[in-house]
C-alpha cells in the first residue's frame, strides 16, 4: 500500500502560478502510474492530468492543456503538478492518485491523497 500527501496549494491571483508536490510513502512511487484531480464544491472530481510510471507520457485535460505539466521524480518518491495562467474556474480542492494503469476517471486509482485546496482569485 501507498500514502499520498499533497501540498502546494493556497491562495492566488488570476495569471498566477502554483506547483503542487505529492509525496508517496510506503511504496515506490515508480511502481505506479499518477493521476492528478479536482473537486470543486457541488461538482464532481474531474481529471487534470496523468503521467506513466516512466515518466515518458502524459496526459491532460483540454481545459488545463497548455497551462498545467504534470512530472514526477521517482528517485524522490514525489509527482508535481505545475500550474500556470491559473483561472478562477480552476479553484478546487487537488487530489493525487496512484494506480497500477493509467487512467483518466477515478475509479481507475487505487490510492489517494487527502487534498490540497486550491483558490484562484479574480
Amino acid at each position: 500500500q501507498v500514502q499520498l500527501v499533497e501540498s502546494g496549494g493556497g491562495l492566488v491571483q488570476a495569471g498566477g502560478s502554483l506547483r503542487l508536490s505529492c509525496a508517496a510513502s510506503g511504496r515506490t512511487l515508480g511502481n505506479y502510474d499518477m493521476g492528478w484531480f479536482r473537486q470543486a464544491p457541488g461538482k464532481e472530481r474531474e481529471f487534470v492530468a496523468a503521467i506513466t510510471r516512466s515518466g515518458l507520457t502524459t496526459f491532460y485535460a483540454d481545459s488545463v492543456k497548455g497551462r498545467f505539466t504534470i512530472s514526477r521524480d521517482n528517485a524522490k518518491n514525489t509527482v508535481y503538478l505545475e500550474m500556470n495562467s491559473l483561472k478562477p474556474e480552476d479553484t478546487a480542492v487537488y487530489f493525487c492518485a496512484a494506480g497500477a494503469v493509467i487512467g483518466t476517471t477515478p475509479h481507475t486509482y487505487n490510492y489517494w491523497g487527502q487534498g490540497t485546496q486550491v483558490t484562484v482569485s479574480s
